[in-house]
């Protein structure tokens, strides 16, 4: 039947989950009516229909706990908003720990749920069984309890959701499929549907598990892969406590909740397996996958023992639905690469229930009013890589996201499925040296060496894992001697043409109008002064700059580009990445190794810091730019493929007697924090300004024609800001840091920790982290003074703050 669709809207939503009706409902409450939601069958009938109906905070990131803590807002205030029911209550949950390397896990936890304003409470065997009183308490050493957690009925919400949008004007209509997005000028600009298009200003792609289906039909790359996710109920069981909080033993890959007299046992259980891998059926709906109790069998036997109730309990239901789930088990919510006001929100890795109602919030909050209300660096779709939308290499590296979802999160951890996809030229030799991997978005990266007789792989651990002094050892030796990195995985952007010039520096905060041969580095922000973007430029001739970026952040980087190079600019960009290794040859002995192998000048007064040039090295010729990620003198050498192996032969030999050291990005990381160096995605991202990060000094406020943002950060100059990023050590030696730790300054909450390593010359710990001040203007002298502490699984460690770098706070060692 013709559904009567409207020739057009201002968005357009495809999807009718509880993300979808989530997005519709927030968007009319912001005033926005004119939305339509397609949904190809019935609402819910993809997955929501199925979800257990959690709602809990221990997420990942303060972002993605931000998002759940929006839902909860949801929760409490929807049903008096449309007269229906969302089944919510509060519960509470209990996370078990039955062991000491669990319990210390649930110790950091509770610290970085109260950097987010989570409320949470550490209890011993005894006070968890009293909250939980079906409990085996054997084994238990303790829980972490979260009092303001609850559940839901997810049909219930999505149904109400869906009422409040439609009474205030949103549009849903049902059996409706949208077959792809009208695009124009790189915009979306409406939906193709089998009964007609319907023009739009905004497209909302929350399609669940066929979110890389319809992807596709519009070139956008959505990683998903729907797993086999299970969940028992019981038969009633007379006498259990009703409400009890939700049971989550991580360690036996399980969580429990009372469910109407019964008990609903939910698995995140190893070995899971891929469900229809070549594309999710077009019918699909209310899908239920045949049990398989040989497989989960034993996961249920071993709840038994945890909650002795189920051995005499019945069983009323065996579920097996699909989920989708993401290679990386972040989901992916915000704009798309390539296109304009084309926004994604599919790939919930199971927490779509938890996370829809806020997720929907931001979604509307940012088409509303221009940006994200939240920094969510680790759930932008320009993260992805082309082969993450491999069939094969979905199928392995979800399944393994599956594996480890209850699995403790070690610092470091390495995935371990369909590796050995991207490799430097150098690869090989690295690994002849002793390089251990880990990788990064498909590439092979070495972390640290190990020396000859020491095994190549991690031991996981909080403290000093057994990588620890070997990455000690290869920081010494660029700080005291000479080191050798390669970062051939660092992005490389070829950025030409006539008006290439022009588009940088519309771009670039800085000035990039420099004579051929300098390099510069700088931040691309947006229109309200966010950093998008941190790299370096070098500008190789009138024509033509090549932009450095991080191998994590080289595609939206790309996006940017693309999406900022206007129709009427004679300007490409090209990732050249693959073609060119990266070698860094740094430390205090750097320039006379190099300067033994090289007709070129690199003195102080030939070579001066910025400088880039093309010189001969061995029997070839190289790119040689004088810079540093590490803040020691060096050099970073950007090789053709096709001579690195002779490039790097010639370095590592001619460097042996001057006891040239391999190093890898273990210990990259702990001399950047040293120096303080930033890093995007950790210490600055797209929520945090220049003047915020203390890179005002990469501003170039008075360049001609100015730069995306400049009006924003003016004002921002003008006003005072109310954060800053400051510098912390540790005042003890044996305490380690890694993200999202708070930050205590006289005893009051004022910040969270964003990145931090062991600064193996100052001989303790450092953490980058932003500090709330209380007032715009507030003095610099104000972020260094007063009592800091930084909470480290329940416990305050004193730091000493500075707005310097503690190592080289003059930089005079790069400059020497």
């Amino acid at each position: 039947m013709d559904p009567n669709l409207p020739s057009r809207a201002q968005v357009v939503i495809v999807g009718g989950g509880i993300i979808g009706c989530s997005t519709a409902y927030h968007l009319t409450r912001r005033g926005w009516t004119d939305v339509v939601v397609l949904e190809r069958n019935t609402l819910t009938s993809g997955t929501t229909w199925h979800a257990a109906g959690l709602v809990t905070q221990a997420r990942p990131t303060h972002g993605t706990r931000e998002i759940v803590q929006r839902s909860l807002q949801t929760f409490q205030s929807l049903e008096a908003d449309t007269g229906l029911s969302t089944g919510y209550e509060r519960t509470g949950t209990l996370h078990l720990a039955t062991s000491p390397d669990r319990w210390e896990e649930l110790r950091r936890q509770a610290s970085v749920s109260r950097s987010s304003g989570i409320r949470t409470q550490l209890l011993g065997p005894d006070a968890t069984e009293e909250l939980f009183s079906l409990l085996n308490p054997d084994g238990v050493v303790g829980s972490l309890y979260y009092p303001d957690e609850g559940r839901g009925n997810a049909t219930d919400t999505t149904m109400s959701l869906a009422r409040g949008a439609k009474k205030r004007g949103a549009r849903i209509y049902e059996h409706v499929k949208a077959t792809g997005v009208l695009r124009q000028g790189g915009r979306a600009v409406g939906v193709t549907t089998e009964y007609g298009d319907i023009e739009a200003e905004y497209v909302v792609n929350c399609t669940g598990m066929w979110g890389r289906e319809f992807g596709a039909t519009a070139d956008v790359p959505v990683p998903l892969q729907a797993l086999a996710h299970y969940y028992v109920v019981t038969e009633e069981i007379p006498g259990i406590p009703h409400r009890m909080p939700t049971l989550k033993s991580s360690d036996d890959h399980s969580y429990v909740k009372d469910e109407s007299g019964a008990l609903m046992v939910g698995f995140f259980e190893p070995g899971s397996v891929p469900w229809s891998p070549h594309g999710i059926p077009e019918d699909a709906e209310f899908t239920r996958i045949p049990e398989d109790w040989d497989h989960l069998g034993p996961f249920y036997e071993k709840m038994i023992e945890r909650v002795p109730v189920l051995a005499d309990a019945g069983i009323r239901l065996c579920f097996n639905g699909p989920e989708s789930f993401t290679p990386d088990g972040f989901y992916h919510l915000g704009e798309v690469p390539a296109l304009h006001n084309y926004f994604l929100a599919a790939g919930f890795n199971s927490v779509g229930f938890l996370s829809g109602p806020g997720a929907g919030s931001v979604l509307a909050d940012w088409i509303v009013d221009g940006h994200s209300p939240i920094d969510l660096a680790e759930t932008d779709p320009r993260r992805v890589q082309r082969h993450e939308t491999n069939r094969r290499f979905l199928e392995q590296r979800v399944t393994e996201t599956l594996d480890l979802a209850y699995s403790i999160h070690w610092p470091f951890e390495q995935r371990t499925s369909a590796r050995a996809l991207r490799r430097s030229p150098l690869h090989h030799r690295t690994e002849n040296a002793g390089a251990v991997f880990g990788e990064l978005l498909g590439w092979e990266r070495a972390n640290w060496y190990a020396p000859e007789g020491v095994e190549r792989a991690y031991a996981y651990s909080y403290g000093r894992q057994n990588w620890f002094e070997h990455s000690a050892a290869e920081h010494r030796a660029v700080r005291e001697g000479v080191g050798l990195f390669d970062l051939s995985s660092f992005g490389k952007l070829l950025v030409q043409g006539r008006d290439a010039e022009r588009v940088l520096q519309r771009i670039c905060a800085n000035d990039i109008a420099v004579e051929p041969g300098r390099i510069v580095y700088t931040q691309w922000l947006n229109e309200h002064g966010g950093i998008e973007a941190d790299v370096t430029v070098t500008r190789l001739d009138a024509t033509r700059f090549l932009v450095l970026s991080g191998p994590a952040t080289v595609q939206r980087d790309l996006d940017w580009l693309h999406k900022h190079i206007g129709p009427d600019d004679f300007a490409t960009v090209t990732d050249i990445t693959g073609t060119l290794a990266l070698l860094s040859v740094m430390g205090p002995e750097s320039r006379r190794l190099l300067q033994g192998l090289t007709d070129a000048d690199l003195s102080d007064a030939a070579f001066p810091f910025g400088t880039s040039m093309e010189i001969d090295l061995g029997l070839g010729f190289v790119r040689a730019t004088r810079i540093t990620y590490v803040g020691e003198l060096g050099w970073e050498l950007l090789v053709p493929a096709d001579i690195a192996v002779h490039i790097y032969d010639t370095i590592t030999e001619a460097g042996a007697p001057a006891g040239l050291r391999h190093a890898g990005y273990h210990a990259l990381n702990s001399l950047r924090i040293e120096k303080a160096y930033r890093s995007w995605g950790h210490d600055i991202s797209s929520g945090d300004t220049p003047l915020e990060a203390g890179l005002g000094f990469a501003v170039a406020w008075d360049k001609p024609g100015g730069f995306i943002g400049r009006e924003a950060l003016a004002e921002q100059r003008a006003a005072g800001i109310t954060r800053r990023l400051v510098q912390f050590a540790l005042d003890d030696p044996d305490r380690f840091a890694y993200h999202d730790e708070p930050i205590y300054r006289d005893g009051e909450l004022v910040g969270r920790v964003a990145s931090a390593m062991y600064g193996h010359t100052l001989g303790r710990c450092v953490a980058l982290g932003y500090v709330d001040a209380p007032s715009p203007g507030t003095p610099r002298s104000w972020f260094e003074s007063g009592a800091y502490e930084i909470e480290i699984a329940t416990e305050r460690c004193s730091a000493r703050a500075s707005l310097r770098p503690l190592y080289d706070p003059k930089s005079e060692r790069p400059k020497s």
